[in-house]
């Protein structure tokens, strides 16, 4: 029998059962329903069993089962129905069209952007034809058929070799249909079109390789994606990139809190309750604006170290791994960080691309397909970082661009993709700083979210799963609790990495854990990484030559300066003018730094509205100012502290500060001003050799300056304060003292 009469035998029918996997329509009426979906199943081994008869065939799966409809016959090939169903065939086989009509698995109608879909259906996985598995059955089948005995031979000893699920005497005791079948089952069927393509080029069947490439383009673009999203994410670097020192995703991610944005118009600040049900990262694309309709453009916002990126990477595996969101085709994730640094230093400055050049660039195929372009194609295009693209966008007056080939100024294509002109079939996800997200103009996006971090039980739960020593993480998770502080500051997954990173290595030391913990060190921590990840990421500096300039230092100064100033007055919230009257650049204080947030409100007609990451971190930054002026001035700049003329001091490379010059005036600032404690209480942890000599002292100031003398002398003043102090003032000046003398992290 010839390869095409065989290949018909298999297809419709005849002489034997169709596999359960594989489409019985004819190349024609496939052809035809180009655009209508059908069901899919993992990538991943199915681990399910096949139910076979004495001879080897594929009767029924348990993936059979799941995606038979209502209008599809399954057939069975045991007992009694072996037998009717035969017969059936046979009968229906003289009616053509109509044999393909009944038997053929339907596919469910194409599912378009403006309908509703059920949550539970789009995680079923309803998707295109062509991506599904009858599509890649039906093609491996047509081009395997047409090998020679000896070529099948081959095949199946490469197969024993890549793949040791599979056993060679198994494989020749099996017949085409049943490898086939076999394949599917056990690898996926994505991974067994590229595991067939493969080996037909092993062989040396380059023409019948192409073909089935070309056959089952879609499918090898969308599995080329995934392992692209794999390799990229499923690996996560947390502070400081180091050999040896990544994590992987699965291992650490805890899912932080995300709710969608409630429309009353009130701010919201960090670690204030909001009173809303919180969403699963899988269903965010499952959100519907007011009027019920699907949601196209989703922005997503956090403070610096919140874990938006994070949260994207999950969201990206997921859907690489099948777990999630199966009916979207692509998932194509372009961070406004990478296309920053395509712009600024890689690009000409005359160079222009178009989106499809742009993605192109990042990932490979697409340039020739156009599914893309394609208005029932249902894709998403993950625009992370928002904050890193350093350019104004001009929503006004950028031009109206519709043609995806058109090359232009990155600036255009990302204004045209979030205004729905370019690719006008993609959902649009946007993550970054509310300060940056909300330059867009509201009516271009559909709904907000917002990602507030982890609940104590995700704490605890983060932290635990670290480490699999469980008593080191028990002493971590009850050790980082005993600071009231350090639970709020924690709310952060970024913070939560530090304590972690931090107790790991304190624990290790004979003793500790007897005292609570320093915050101190924590908090320098946090305004160090921030401030070089600013460096990084918004100046473009190397991780290796990480330099503060006179300006980074003025700026954290002067953002000390107004934090001091709102402690003073008792206020956590700081307006435009605030910044503006601290000589304060307004996109730096409130993106870039990493340092302050903008609350947001969905009343437009109010005035923008900023704070502090936390309220103690606007009493450390307060602390680092009082510290700087002392260190740089010889004053100590709070009300009551008394002061020494400039004039009178001797110069600072004869005669260093004093440590007790600095606390005496601190404690007579703050004797009678209780909501001075916390900055006092910085100051002391400043103060400490470590802190101040280690950690501040050589980033602050450029110049080689000396650390503060006489250390011992402010320790025993402060011990005296403790001793001679009011019962209600005691517990406080008590803590300063830990946090001077204390030698831990």
């Amino acid at each position: 029998m010839d390869s095409d009469s065989e290949v018909e035998r298999i297809l419709h029918g005849t002489g034997r059962p169709p596999s359960s996997y594989g489409s019985m329509r004819s190349d024609e009426e496939e052809e035809e329903d180009f655009e209508r979906d059908s069901p899919i199943t993992s990538n991943e081994p199915t681990g399910l069993q096949l139910i076979r008869h004495h001879y080897p065939e594929t009767v029924l799966t348990q993936g059979t089962q799941q995606t038979k409809q209502q209008d599809a016959c399954i057939i069975y090939t045991r007992n009694e129905e072996v037998v009717e169903d035969e017969n059936r065939e046979e009968e229906e086989e003289e009616e053509g069209e109509e044999y393909d009509r009944i038997n053929s698995p339907v596919p469910p109608p194409p599912v378009e952007d403006g309908d509703q879909m059920d949550p539970e259906e789009a995680q079923s996985g309803i998707l295109h034809s062509e991506l599904g598995m009858p599509h890649v059955f039906k093609n491996i089948m047509g081009v395997l058929s047409g090998l020679s005995e000896e070529d099948m031979g081959n095949l199946k000893i490469r197969l024993s070799r890549e793949e040791k699920l599979f056993k060679l005497e198994e494989l020749f005791q099996w017949d085409l249909l049943n490898l086939v079948d076999k394949m599917i089952e056990v690898l996926g069927h994505e991974c067994a079109l590229k595991q067939s393509i493969m080996g037909l080029d092993s062989i040396k069947k380059i023409t019948e390789a192409r073909d089935l490439e070309n056959k089952c383009k879609r499918v090898l673009l969308r599995f080329q994606l995934k392992q692209h999203i794999l390799r990229r994410f499923r690996v996560i670097y947390e502070g400081v990139p180091r050999p040896g020192k990544q994590q992987l995703l699965d291992t650490v991610y805890v899912q932080p809190q995300i709710s969608r944005r409630p429309g009353n118009g009130i701010h919201l600040a960090p670690g204030d309750g909001v009173g809303s049900i919180f969403l699963d990262v899988k269903d965010l694309l499952r959100l519907t604006k007011a009027s019920g309709e699907p949601v196209r453009t989703l922005v997503t916002t956090g403070v610096a170290g919140i874990g938006m990126s994070v949260v994207a990477a999950r969201f990206s595996m997921d859907w690489a791994e099948d777990a999630a969101n199966k009916d979207i085709q692509f998932v194509i994730p372009l961070s406004l960080e990478s296309l920053w640094s395509l712009q600024k230093f890689q690009l000409p400055p005359t160079k222009m691309m178009s989106i499809m050049e742009v993605i192109e660039h990042y990932y490979q195929g697409f340039s020739d397909a156009g599914y893309l372009e394609d208005l029932n194609c249902r894709f998403l295009i993950l625009m992370d970082s928002f904050d890193y693209y350093l350019d104004t966008l001009d929503w006004k007056n950028t031009p109206v661009l519709s043609d995806s080939h058109t090359p232009a100024h990155l600036d255009v294509l990302i204004v045209n993709l979030i205004r729905g002109k370019l690719l006008p079939s993609a959902r649009i996800w946007i993550l970054g700083r509310q300060a940056a997200v909300s330059t867009i103009p509201p009516e271009l996006i559909d709904v907000v979210t917002d990602i507030h971090g982890f609940s104590d039980e995700m704490k605890d739960d983060y932290l635990s799963k670290r480490f699999q020593d469980k008593e080191l993480s028990d002493s971590i998770v009850s050790h980082y609790k005993r600071s009231p502080a350090l639970i709020a500051l924690c709310q952060q997954p970024f913070v939560c990495w530090l304590a972690a990173t931090a107790f790991e290595r304190c624990f290790r030391y004979q003793g500790y854990g007897i005292q609570p913990p320093r915050l101190t060190p924590f908090y320098i921590h946090v305004m160090v990484i921030q401030t070089n990840r600013k460096l990084q990421r918004y100046r473009g500096q190397s991780e290796n030559h990480l330099k503060w300039s006179q300006d980074d230092i003025h700026t954290l100064l002067n953002l000390g300066k107004l934090a001091l100033a709102m402690v003073e007055k008792q206020v956590w919230v700081f307006s435009q003018q605030d910044i503006k009257e601290h000589k304060l650049d307004m996109k730096e204080i409130t993106v870039f730094s990493g340092l302050c947030i903008e609350l947001h409100s969905l009343d437009t007609t109010k005035r923008k509205q900023f704070s502090f990451l936390h309220r103690t971190f606007q009493e450390f930054m307060a602390a680092v100012y009082v510290f700087a002026v002392f260190h740089l001035e010889g004053r100590v700049p709070l009300p009551e502290a008394g002061s020494w003329p400039r004039a009178k001091l001797p110069r600072i490379a004869e005669s260093p500060r004093s440590a007790a010059d600095l606390l005496r005036g601190a404690v007579r600032a703050t004797m009678g001003s209780p909501h001075l404690d916390m900055v006092l209480r910085f100051l002391c942890g400043i103060m400490s050799r470590g802190s101040h000599n280690h950690m501040l002292r050589v980033r602050l100031f450029q110049a080689p300056q000396p650390a503060l003398s006489k250390p011992e002398k402010a320790q025993q003043l402060l011990e005296r304060e403790v001793e001679s102090a009011p019962a209600d003032r005691r517990a406080n000046l008590q803590e300063c003292l830990r946090e001077m003398v204390q030698e831990d992290e």
